[in-house]
């Protein structure tokens, strides 16, 4: 039996504040909203395909929307969830790449060779290009498909470019993170660059527009310029609210309340995010889309709990396959939903938005093999069984293997070292190092400004490589019963067998210094040609100095209209 150390806090305390009495089955602190009368006639029909939009955002904790009980305001999100379905069993990655992978393909990261780490802003990788993508199924059932905000697919070739991958425009970064008014992204002392790029080309003039307002501004544009009539994609990859923790200090003061710094700064660009959404559904309503239109919104991983977020009450954080870091904010807002305002415990992963949108969008899926996902458009709208029994939450060869792990302790099927996760049914296993393994309650729970504070920590199972839980009765994850039923640890094993033999080799390259953005003039871009192949991947040799020279002089360009836009923006102002 696992025994836990209380810290800053007794759980006598916190019960008092209701976190550890809250009701699972009825998470929502906001009370769903009971059917309006005049709402019992049937919703529109599919006269024609819908309008698409999907809304991401990056690092959103799991506690940190208003509906989770967050002291974060988000009333648009609120409103959008509470009048559409609220998706309470939604699952998605636990880190960025991953995430985004199986949006655009429908697939395991395991079939796509991206199942470790993210795609890193100097490697010769990127989404497999023989992936027939959402974005292009969609081009392929007539639809106009575009997309804005942060892409993380990887770029080094031209070919892996959005605008090569299924959208017809792209305003947005490249890379995983960005500052959200320069757009510079460093890897790495000395390795820095400038990311914005507008289709294929660098969009040196939206340099100190706050990202998240440039965004929205930017698919308001799309929607004025684009006819209802015809079917319109559009994918809204929100960099917010990743670090770094920037906000218009408007947004910072309404939280000063608060002690955590960072906590601050984390809640102004949430509920700045939130105000940006209100403003694309005001134009979906303005420009004639709103009636026609399906609108998901999903995070895209767990929280950063060190960065200001909370994925409370659950365990882990961004980056571990504790649920912390895998169970996702999720709601679908539509009037074309039959069964509105309620909330879905339908089983639901970010692999299964592939198939559910394609579908409603009459694409044809006859010809697309091995997905991953389901469609489960009638668990949302109609609130039938999802199709969907298991998700395998990943297998990463690759990643540290855990110190006490064994192929013994996995009955002689599987190591158990290895980092590995799935869920099947109500159970859910992992094995190696599943990550960070605290309780992180919302920081307002303390009064040291500077810090967070753990509720609990694990005290033993440092020598553990296998736990075992029942989801659907131990969401918080606090209850391990791999020792009373190795017979479901045995089964779950053998998915994992299963699984791992339809994986392919990991893609994990190693960086190439020719992506050094001195090389191309100061800013991440492609830098391979397009008929090159996979034997330069070890890397060459810079370029030589009459390149270095080109890039002086570019980059002393490049400062000069950086400082005449801040004059004109400080002249605006």
């Amino acid at each position: 039996m696992a025994v836990y150390a209380l810290t800053g806090f007794s759980l006598v305390s916190l019960l008092s504040f209701g976190y550890l009495s809250w009701d699972w089955m009825k998470p929502s602190l906001v009370a769903d909203v009971a059917t309006d009368p005049m709402e019992k006639s049937p919703p529109p029909t599919f006269t024609r395909p819908p309008h698409i939009i999907f809304i991401l955002t990056d690092d959103q904790g799991y506690h940190d929307i208003g509906y989770h009980g967050s002291d974060i305001q988000t009333p648009t999100l609120d409103r959008l969830a509470a009048e559409g379905v609220k998706l309470e069993n939604y699952y998605i990655q636990p880190i960025c790449t991953p995430s985004r992978s199986q949006l655009i393909t429908g697939r395991y990261q395991i079939h796509t060779g991206l199942q470790h780490s993210i795609i890193r802003p100097r490697q010769p990788n990127c989404l497999p290009l023989d992936q027939v993508t959402l974005p292009q199924k969609l081009q392929e059932a007539g639809y106009s498909t575009h997309m804005v905000g942060k892409w993380h697919l990887g770029f080094y070739k031209k070919e892996c470019l959005p605008t090569r991958r299924g959208f017809d425009t792209f305003l947005g970064s490249l890379t995983g993170n960005v500052d959200y008014y320069t757009y510079d992204n460093c890897d790495g002392p000395g390795v820095c660059g400038y990311d914005l790029h507008e289709g294929e080309d660098v969009a040196w003039d939206q340099s100190g527009k706050y990202s998240t307002f440039l965004y929205a501004q930017r698919v308001s544009k799309i929607l004025a310029s684009h006819s209802p009539k015809e079917p319109i994609f559009i994918y809204v990859a929100f960099q917010a609210v990743h670090t770094p923790l920037q906000s218009p200090k408007e947004y910072i003061y309404r939280y000063r309340s608060m002690g955590n710094v960072a906590r601050r700064k984390y809640a102004a660009m949430v509920t700045c995010m939130d105000e940006a959404v209100k403003n694309i559904t005001w134009a979906l309503k303005k420009y004639g889309y709103y009636d026609n239109s399906v609108i998901v919104f999903s995070t895209d991983n767990g929280g950063q709990t060190f960065s200001g977020g909370s994925n409370w009450p659950l365990r882990g954080r961004k980056g571990t396959y504790w649920e912390g870091g895998v169970r996702g904010i999720g709601f679908v807002h539509s009037p074309l939903i039959k069964r509105k305002r309620r909330t879905s415990w339908a089983l639901v992963h970010i692999t299964d938005w592939y198939p559910t949108l394609v579908s409603l969008a009459r694409g044809n899926l006859s010809n697309v093999q091995g997905l991953d996902g389901y469609d489960v458009w009638s668990a949302i709208s109609e609130g039938k069984e999802s199709p969907r029994t298991e998700i395998l939450h990943n297998i990463d060869p690759l990643y540290n293997h855990a110190k006490y792990g064994s192929l013994e302790d996995g009955f002689g099927i599987w190591n158990t070292a290895v980092q590995a996760s799935i869920r099947v049914g109500e159970w859910k296993l992992l094995t190696g190092d599943p990550g960070y393994s605290d309780w992180i309650p919302p920081q307002t729970l303390t009064n040291f400004p500077g810090s967070w504070w753990n509720l609990e920590r694990l005290t033993d199972g440092l020598r553990k490589s296998v736990w075992l839980f029942n989801i659907t009765a131990d969401p918080y994850e606090r209850y391990d019963l791999s020792e009373q039923r190795p017979d479901v640890v045995r089964t779950l094993l053998m998915r994992l067998v299963h699984y791992n033999r339809t994986a392919i080799p990991v893609r994990y390259p190693a960086e190439n210094p020719r992506a050094h953005p001195d090389f191309n003039g100061g800013a991440w871009g492609p830098w391979a040609s397009e008929d090159e192949g996979e034997e330069w991947e070890g890397g060459r040799e810079p370029l030589k100095s009459r390149n270095k020279k080109k890039k002086c002089k570019i980059c002393k360009l490049r400062s000069f209209f950086r400082k005449l836009n801040t004059r004109l923006m400080s002249n605006r102002i």
